[in-house]
This record gives C-alpha cells, sequence and structure tokens, in this order.
C-alpha cells in the first residue's frame, strides 16, 4: 500500500513515516492487491490532541478513520484498528453488495467473530410525531433529551431536518428535501 502522508501544523519526521507505514501493513491482508491500493494520511495537531485522518480510496469504495489522542503514536495505533474493525464488520455487506464484481480490491477470506454479526442488529424502534420547530428550539430539545442528533420538521426551510452534534461540540443541520 502506498501512503501519502501529509502534516498540517506538524514536521512529518522519518520516525512518524516508518511507524505509520508498519502499522499500515497490518491492512495489506484485507486488500486483493494493496501495492495498487493509496492511503492518504493527514497529521494535524488541535491544542493538545494529535490528529491523524485517513482516507483509502478504493475502485468501488472509500475508507475513512479520523483518530485523536495526546500521542500520536497511540492515535496512530486506535485509527488502524478502527479501521480493521470497519473491514470486519461490513465484510457480508461488500460481500452480497460486489458478489458479482471480479474487482473488489477486498480479500473476504478471514473469519468474523458472532459480535461483528450481531452489532448491525436494530434493537429498537421509534416512532416519533414531529412538531413544526425552529433550529434553535431543535437544538434545545435535542440538549434536554442528551441526543447527539434530533429529528424534526424544520419550519425555516420547510422540510423534515436532521440536527447533529459534531465532534468539535458545534451542531450540523441535514435537510431531507
Amino acid at each position: 500500500m502506498e501512503i501519502i502522508i501529509r502534516g498540517d501544523k506538524i514536521t512529518i519526521t522519518d520516525a512518524i513515516k516508518e511507524y505509520v507505514t508498519s502499522k499500515f501493513e497490518k491492512l495489506d491482508k484485507y486488500f486483493e492487491n494493496p501495492d495498487g491500493i493509496k492511503a492518504y494520511v493527514n497529521v494535524k495537531v488541535s491544542n493538545l490532541s494529535q490528529i491523524i485522518e485517513v482516507t483509502i480510496p478504493t475502485s468501488k469504495f472509500t475508507l475513512r478513520a479520523e483518530e485523536g489522542h495526546a500521542d500520536l503514536y497511540a492515535a496512530t495505533d486506535l485509527m488502524v484498528d478502527k479501521l480493521e474493525r470497519q473491514i470486519r464488520k461490513n465484510k457480508t455487506r461488500l460481500k452480497n453488495k460486489f458478489k458479482n464484481n471480479d474487482i473488489m480490491d477486498l480479500n473476504l477470506e478471514f473469519d468474523v467473530t458472532e459480535d461483528e454479526v450481531n452489532e448491525r442488529e436494530i434493537v429498537k424502534r421509534k416512532s416519533i410525531e414531529m412538531k413544526p420547530m425552529d433550529e434553535e428550539e431543535a437544538i434545545l430539545q435535542a440538549e434536554l433529551l442528551d441526543h447527539d442528533f434530533f429529528v424534526f420538521k424544520n419550519v425555516d426551510e420547510e422540510c423534515v431536518s436532521v440536527l447533529y452534534k459534531r465532534k468539535d461540540g458545534r451542531y450540523g443541520i441535514i435537510n431531507v428535501k
């Protein structure tokens, strides 16, 4: 796998390059042709946290992970584990989607534990009545419910909207038209 590392407010040393490269070797077993895959790694510093973002585009899908930690090496370990979990967790779904396609990029010949299979099981359903409200009221409702997201009928945009809490603590809105 070719690894393209870029630093944002940080100098990428040879030690960092070697460590990231050695950790990415763990992911090679999941790809049919790892030499044809490029991984774009962005390392940045935000306050006291070292953040590592990875994007691995393939011909059929894109893998992406982001992790932050006070130690860059620990953030790298967490990020590689997260990518591996994504691949393992979605093995069956990927296999079904691309079963008739020879050019898949992934090697899906590995065992999946029972916990990884049952993780996607729907365990609860809710029906809600959406009352029209503005975005400020939706933020208030989400905070009162202590939820990371809130679905509401947006009176300002005249559509259904999803309010979600971002990693930085601010909010985002997805409008469904």
